[in-house]
């Protein structure tokens, strides 16, 4: 499960399931349906069902774009690293 519910922290996700429960709630947050969310997407409903749902193997591609859309983005660092980077 994400290790911060605020999504103006950084969130450590390791599984899809965890990143499905995050879209799932910051969708909710921001008052859209699963039907909302993929219509501004331009994908189809069964996608956002699917990552929500943490299904591992969904197009990254489409992955980002949803998160995108969403307002979050995905920075990858070296475990271990400090947060500025060094």
């Amino acid at each position: 499960m994400p290790t911060n519910d605020s999504p103006a922290h950084p969130t450590h996700i390791r599984h899809s399931e965890e990143l499905g429960k995050l879209v799932r709630q910051l969708r909710a947050e921001q008052g859209l349906l699963q039907i909302d969310l993929a219509g501004l997407a331009g994908t189809g409903n069964r996608f956002i069902v699917d990552l929500e749902r943490g299904k591992p193997t969904l197009q990254l591609q489409k992955v980002l774009d949803v998160l995108d859309l969403m307002g979050l983005e995905v920075v990858v660092r070296r475990k271990g690293a400090s947060r500025h980077g060094e």
